[in-house]
């Protein structure tokens, strides 16, 4: 029943204040008019620096995709075992926040960048795309993949990635909104003759999608944390102010989604579930539907978690799903002719 009450999340008191703060910040920041106090987001928004020369197994340095709608990209490279690894995956990232908050290099992300690059191992791209409101669809979708473009298209001329950036085998991970994004992304991309670049696969780490009818899960969860309708409500409107939650963009897999099944090369893709998730009823509908239109798909539920817990490293269940992120690139890898490399971070 609507408002039931449920049991709590067991979390670290750490968690537990992380997660608070978080959503205090976003409801302090967003308006009834459907702005945001962008100037207060940014000064509260504590951003990590690069890290041009190798310290803690790998190192960074960001690149300017297009100056006037400030869209460039952070990367990230593993410091191997190996000086020079015969070639790894590349992950372009795109982070959470509903579409309206943080960047690439807010402390949060920058920190799971890094620990993906050293764990998979793989070359990280995590894409700087603008934000809603003022910004809104498709800019998001079109940030995405525009990088990718620019990074097929000049990565040899202007080495923007080193030698051993496997553009062959590249992957889209996001969580959040940003795994709304990876999953619109993925349907242009493979709709798209690259030079150099080929997807393998799509990860969809508790994405953002909803629709008008009120899920189960939404009705049950009304004090989860993180997520709520309210803001969820809001962030829609953020990004579509003149549509209603059936909009393809958000209800990806309702009456009126994208055909899939005209694209042969949409990629394998895996879905991340959190049992303390009121979004997790519409991330199961997604998996589903690429099932039924005999897309590759596997589901990983987490029934203890809540939305974006793989942020937190202190929880357990942080690592053991960078463990299975790393299978799911190795296992779509080694169907390749290159296979996987034998490579040891460092």
């Amino acid at each position: 029943m609507e408002g039931t009450t449920v049991p709590s999340p067991a979390l670290p008191l750490k968690t537990r204040i992380a997660i608070s703060v978080a959503g205090f910040i976003t409801d302090l920041t967003r308006r009834p008019n459907g702005t945001v106090n962008r100037r207060l987001l940014n000064a509260l928004n504590i951003r990590a620096p690069t890290y041009p020369d190798p310290v803690f197994g790998f190192k960074s340095y960001d690149i300017t995709v297009d100056r006037t709608r400030n869209l460039w990209c952070r990367v990230y490279l593993p410091l191997t075992q190996d000086s020079e690894p015969a070639h790894l995956p590349v992950i372009f990232f795109f982070h959470g926040g509903g579409f309206v908050y943080l960047s690439a290099d807010s402390r949060n992300y920058d920190a799971v960048c890094r620990r993906f690059c050293k764990k998979i191992p793989a070359v990280m791209v995590s894409v700087n795309y603008r934000l809603a409101p003022e910004y809104r669809h498709p800019a998001q979708y079109n940030d995405g993949f525009d990088a990718m473009k620019y990074i097929d298209e000049n990565n040899k001329k202007e080495k923007i990635l080193p030698e051993y950036a496997d553009m062959s085998c590249c992957f889209l991970v996001g969580d959040s909104a940003g795994g709304n994004i990876a999953h619109h992304v993925a349907v242009k991309a493979a709709g798209y003759s690259f030079q150099h670049l080929k997807v393998l696969g799509l990860v969809a780490i508790q994405p953002f999608f909803g629709g008008e009818e009120r899920t189960e899960a939404e009705k049950r969860l009304v004090k989860a944390p993180i997520v709520n309708i309210s803001r969820t409500d809001w962030m829609w409107k953020a990004i579509l102010p003149d549509s209603d939650r059936d909009h393809e963009a958000i209800n990806v897999s309702g009456p009126r989604a994208v055909n899939i099944s005209a694209l042969p090369d949409f990629p394998a893709t895996m879905v991340v579930v959190g049992g303390f998730d009121i979004l997790q009823d519409w991330q199961r509908r997604y998996y589903e539907w690429l099932k039924s239109h005999n897309k590759e798909a596997v589901i990983l539920e987490y029934p203890t978690m809540v939305h974006a817990f793989y942020v937190f490293p202190e929880l357990l269940e942080a690592g053991y799903l960078i463990g299975e992120i790393r299978q799911f690139v190795h296992n779509l890898m080694s169907k390749t002719d290159k296979g996987i490399p034998y490579v040891s971070a460092g």
